[in-house]
């Protein structure tokens, strides 16, 4: 009685974790054994490993990562320029802590995004805030946005993200209201965020792409203030699974 007592006050006090694994340890009955000191150990570290996986789990959700892709599963054998060393020292995650940028281009199939979606995973398992977006949906719903009033609340929500992943940026044409949109989202993350975009063009391109000389350099030294590039080259590393029509 006294332990469905303790299991209720526990879920009561949010600590599903620790009414998890006192059910456990009363299934366990060699865990009797041990001194009172142990068996309070053993419910913390599961209350504490219990609300480190829920934190993932929400991270994950809210940034809405295109891939399942981890830094365990970077490929570094196959001939694309991807650096060894260099991503040892993204994959701590310093870069977000010192508010610096990364700029990822190559041609299409080389893995930007899937790269870019690694970086993001490992990010929210430090428990940083992360977004991604293909910057043509981004630009889209920012145009929405204008229109039904939601503008500042989604330059908001942006704002707070510390590491806001802009995927396949330079594939359409920029309208003049994106140019301005663009430039409000890295004014407002500019030493204070970190911003990663991937892109098929070639940064040397991106000021023609943006296409308002004052905008494009508005934009481009803050973004290239501090920002690391990738540059992948190569053959496509997607597979081409062949479909037999026999």
């Amino acid at each position: 009685m006294l332990i469905q007592q303790t299991l209720q006050h526990l879920q009561q006090l949010k600590l599903a974790g620790m009414a998890d694994a006192l059910r456990e340890q009363q299934s366990q009955p060699g865990l009797h054994a041990l001194s009172f000191e142990e068996r309070l150990g053993l419910l913390v570290d599961h209350e504490v490993t219990d609300r480190s996986n829920r934190r993932l789990s929400n991270l994950l959700r809210l940034a809405k990562l295109r891939q399942q892709a981890c830094v365990e599963d970077i490929d570094y054998q196959h001939p694309r320029g991807l650096i060894k060393s260099k991503m040892a020292s993204l994959i701590t995650c310093d870069f977000i802590h010192h508010h610096h940028n990364i700029l990822i281009t190559g041609s299409t199939g080389c893995g930007k995004s899937w790269l870019a979606c690694a970086l993001g995973q490992q990010a929210c398992r430090q428990g940083l805030r992360v977004r991604y977006w293909r910057a043509p949906r981004l630009l889209e719903e920012l145009r929405i946005a204008h229109a039904d009033g939601s503008y500042s609340k989604l330059l908001n929500q942006l704002a707070k993200m510390d590491l806001l992943i802009l995927d396949d940026f330079g594939l359409e044409a920029l309208q003049p209201t994106d140019r301005k949109d663009l430039l409000e989202i890295i004014e407002d993350r500019h030493k204070l965020k970190s911003t990663l975009i991937t892109s098929q063009l070639a940064v040397k391109h991106w000021h023609e792409h943006i296409g308002e000389p004052t905008i494009a350099d508005a934009i481009l030294d803050r973004l290239m203030n501090h920002a690391y590039k990738i540059e992948l080259k190569g053959d496509s590393m997607r597979r081409t699974e062949k479909i037999d029509l026999s």
